[in-house]
């Protein structure tokens, strides 16, 4: 028994129906998809409204008040209210969670696999912002500390070595939030330790150099401090005085006219003549 074989023109409509009850399908697919977007945005809006005048009767926005008060931001002219940007990003986050039941009742694997990446890697970036911003309120936290520490100590570099403490600390929290994103931050990391270890070398090849006349006089003192005493008649270099003080650093003698104060180094350079 001899098959039928279809027309040109049955093939034609067979094509035709089976387009027009894909294009349907992907209709009734795409107002599914609209709707459950529409459900998402409201309840969205509504949990966001809720929550931000939440956190505003609580107080949390005196939190972001102390957050403007430090440098960098208030450089950058930003203004940071605690409950805009957890109800913003509370907000978005709903926004997100939804595209993602609403991409998969789309049908289009491609935007469902291109939303599955989005959801994903969302909540990784809410997580490195909010650890930078805590990285950089203790980052000031501790500037501020320094630099009064380096006050009570009448050190007059402090403010330059609390303003190197925040850097320090904020470039640390600043890699650990990209490697939070889920980049790879070995590159960084090892430039970063570079960087430290010459600043580091810098320092103490400088400060050698600019306190070598204090190491000798502190090295010198060990030498002399059993030879010479307060009371003693002594000359050093022509000068003639009765040794009143002697520290680690330097020794003083009066003489008739003036107090000369020697570094101590010069007991073991200079020609010194003891009196009896």
């Amino acid at each position: 028994m001899n098959q039928r074989v279809p027309t040109f023109v049955e093939t034609l409509m067979e094509t035709f129906n089976s387009l027009i009850k894909s294009f349907m399908g992907f209709i009734y697919n795409f107002i599914g998809a609209l709707a459950i977007l529409v459900i998402g945005w409201v309840v969205a809006k509504i949990v966001a409204a809720i929550t931000k005048k939440m956190l505003q009767q609580v107080g949390a926005d005196r939190v972001g008040e102390k957050l403007n008060q430090i440098d960098p931001i208030k450089s950058m002219r930003l203004e940071i209210k605690v409950s805009t940007v957890v109800s913003k990003i509370l907000y978005y986050f709903i926004l997100i969670f939804i595209l993602r039941p609403a991409a998969d009742t789309l049908g289009v694997p491609a935007i469902s696999d291109m939303v599955k990446l989005l959801v994903e890697f969302i909540p990784k970036m809410i997580s490195a912002g909010i650890m930078l911003f805590v990285g950089i309120w203790l980052a000031d936290t501790l500037r501020n500390f320094v630099v009064s520490l380096c006050k009570s100590f009448n050190i007059a570099a402090g403010k330059l070595i609390g303003t190197a403490v925040f850097f320090f600390l904020l470039i640390i929290f600043v890699i650990q939030a990209v490697a939070q994103v889920g980049i790879n931050t070995s590159l960084l990391e090892s430039s970063f330790n570079l960087f430290i270890g010459g600043i580091i070398l810098a320092f103490a090849i400088g400060y050698g150099f600019a306190s070598k006349e204090i190491l000798l006089n502190i090295i010198s003192s060990f030498y002399t401090k059993n030879k010479y005493k307060e009371g003693q008649i002594i000359e050093i270099d022509g000068v003639k005085g009765e040794i009143i003080s002697m520290d680690n650093t330097s020794i003083t003698l009066q003489t008739e006219e003036s107090r000369t104060i020697f570094p101590l180094q010069v007991l073991q350079s200079k020609k010194i003549v003891i009196f009896d």
